[in-house]
């Protein structure tokens, strides 16, 4: 299984436990369902940010391999001239 998988499942798992323990509390349907709705919402901003996270880790390791490509491609070039002369 990968990391993202098992921290999306922890995830899921934590915001059902939570769901499930508010559900079953004595408190008004009311009181119960805004706190079901702001548990989604922590949970979905939660999400989002681990997500973004992500992207910009990922955008950051392919502007390295872009670079890294690019310098060998200079140096190759360089290389192949200085054997032509």
């Amino acid at each position: 299984m990968s990391k993202g998988n098992t921290i999306a499942g922890v995830l899921v798992g934590l915001a059902a436990g939570a769901a499930l323990g508010i559900l079953f509390a004595p408190e008004k349907g009311s009181d119960t369902r805004k706190k079901i709705a702001n548990k989604g919402k922590d949970s979905l901003d939660d999400l989002k940010n681990k997500y973004n996270n992500a992207i910009d880790q990922l955008t950051s390791k392919l502007d390295r391999a872009k670079n890294n490509g690019l310098e060998m491609y200079e140096e190759g070039k360089e290389m192949v001239e200085n054997a032509k002369r």
